[in-house]
């Protein structure tokens, strides 16, 4: 059960549960004639069919080779359907490395060239931490969300006890009744970027109440990607 620190606007906090919102029952993906999508992946080329290993293997003839043969398809594998998998490290030489690599950070220009390159630095996750995660003083309507940031990942905020349901409801109904969503910082100013794991992705975040009677809903919306109009980002 995962937790996040989390304080309200009168700086009172709480350590309440966080969990990833989950679909409900009997909501399946499908075409408008009731047809059922399923979504997987196939082995689209092997080892051997990569530009590289046929240019060492056919040279000057490669062209030629790719019309009258097709000799980067491997009729055995190609268009495989590719089950559970598994992340493997890679030297520059194509070897399986046994030991995780070092991590290292690059850092590019607005012009799309490398300005500095640097060991990466370990960075710790900062939403359960004696700081805690804390409102901030942006708000936006719930249409503005989704018309300014990418939500790439969205997770529900529940209580673990009386106490904390009243201190979560009146968060909800608060911004349910402005039909708002509110920002979220981390950090000892409330400033930081979310990050719920070592080494984490560091997200944006906006908090969404919703209301139904007693019930209440708290939604943790995630943004790795700020929306921009061409000419806004040009200036």
């Amino acid at each position: 059960m995962r937790k996040i620190n989390l304080m309200n606007e009168a700086s009172r906090n709480a350590e309440v549960v966080i969990e990833s919102v989950r679909k409900p029952p009997g909501i399946t993906t499908g075409l408008p004639g009731g047809k059922k999508v399923a979504f997987k992946r196939y082995v689209a080329a092997t080892e051997g069919g990569l530009h590289a290993k046929l240019a060492a293997q056919h040279g000057d003839a490669l062209a030629k080779a790719l019309i009258a043969g097709d000799p980067e398809i491997d009729r055995e594998l190609v268009g495989r359907e590719v089950g559970e998998t598994q992340t493997v490290f890679l030297s520059g030489g194509g070897e399986v490395l046994h030991a995780s690599p070092s991590l290292v950070e690059v850092i590019f220009g607005t012009d799309g060239k490398e300005r500095e390159r640097k060991p990466a630095e370990s960075v710790a996750a900062n939403t359960n931490e004696e700081s805690p995660v804390r409102f901030t003083k942006l708000r936006l309507k719930r249409g503005e969300l989704v018309t300014k940031f990418a939500v790439v990942r969205t997770i529900q905020i529940k209580h673990t006890s009386g106490l904390s349901y009243d201190f979560l409801y009146a968060m909800a109904k608060e911004l349910a009744d402005k039909d708002e969503v509110a920002r979220l910082g981390a950090g000892p100013k409330g400033r930081d970027p979310l990050i719920f794991q070592e080494n984490g992705a560091r997200y944006q975040a906006f908090l969404e109440g919703r209301i139904d009677g007693p019930r209440y809903k708290l939604l943790l919306h995630l943004s790795n990607l700020e929306l921009r109009t061409l000419a806004a980002a040009a200036s």
